[in-house]
């Protein structure tokens, strides 16, 4: 594993936080999901019944400690899951994987598509600034948009849907926000992880982001390169008819409220997702 790639995200980190942050909820008795400064991360499996799990995306930069704490309270002290899991690659749901895969000698599933980027060979295109007058959005250049080497773990997902170590799983090619990134769904509760590919909070508004304050958004519009793609990812997704969704950032969405704003969002998506202007918009 190259640790130079990591070195990078510890010197680049960037100290913002949400009143979210060190909160965890039990939104599924088998889904934990918990929030690391400013974005979510999720632990899937019952610890009434198991101590096997799996996480999916590993957080913040410098926050490696703190997610194996977690894990120990929910699973017990020897907890280590039994894969991990990427919804894709960007710096702030891959910020502590190189230190945690230190200790967890653990398999990493990404798209194939997101392999590149985690292997070292490919860097993210940069944040664009002027796609919101937002300030998380007028700091994006700021933010690391490299890939990481963590070729020795990483494997692609199963191209026939299903999720290793995730019975009743399955991932959803939901790009657009980057090339390889995906969803997760249960049918038989209508449980979808959704990573980036839309959120519930303005994402690119320091003060809503600090406030969680929640709403319906597409993804991340400083760092979604494909908005076409993305369009089509926001369709695919609300006809799933999810029942509760955990995005990215913000808090989690449930029964009616998800159904409503997931139809407003592919009604209304260039209105309340696709930005004005920017690099990446045509």
């Amino acid at each position: 594993m190259e640790h130079g790639q990591d070195s990078k995200f510890e010197e680049s980190f960037l100290p913002m936080t949400s009143i979210g942050n060190g909160v965890g909820l039990a939104v599924l008795p088998d889904v934990y999901c918990y929030t690391d400064q400013i974005v979510n991360l999720v632990l899937v499996g019952n610890p009434n019944e198991t101590s096997d799990f799996v996480l999916i995306d590993t957080g913040m930069p410098k926050s490696a400690d703190e997610i194996k704490k977690i894990a120990k309270e929910r699973f017990g002290e020897q907890a280590r899951p039994n894969a991990i899991v990427l919804t894709h690659g960007h710096f702030d749901h891959v910020g502590s994987i190189a230190v945690l895969l230190e200790e967890w000698d653990i398999p990493v599933f990404a798209h194939e598509l997101e392999i590149p980027f985690l292997t070292g060979k490919e860097d993210y295109p940069p944040g664009d600034p002027g796609v919101d007058n937002g300030l998380v959005a007028k700091m994006s250049t700021r933010f690391p948009n490299h890939g990481i080497d963590i070729h020795t773990h990483i494997q692609p997902l199963p191209k026939d849907g299903t999720v290793p170590y995730m019975d009743s799983w399955k991932w959803i090619h939901t790009p657009g926000h980057t090339p390889g990134h995906i969803s997760l769904f249960r049918e038989r509760d209508g449980m979808l992880i959704a990573g980036d590919a839309f959120v519930t909070v303005k994402q690119e508004s320091l003060y809503k982001v600090m406030t969680q304050t929640q709403e319906i958004s597409g993804p991340p519009k400083y760092f979604t390169t494909d908005w076409n793609a993305a369009y089509e990812s926001v369709k695919k997704v609300e006809e799933l008819k999810p029942q509760v969704a955990i995005t990215g950032h913000g808090l989690p969405m449930s029964g009616a409220e998800l159904a409503e704003n997931l139809r407003l969002l592919v009604e209304q998506f260039d209105e309340i997702a696709k930005p004005k202007s920017g690099k990446y918009v045509n």
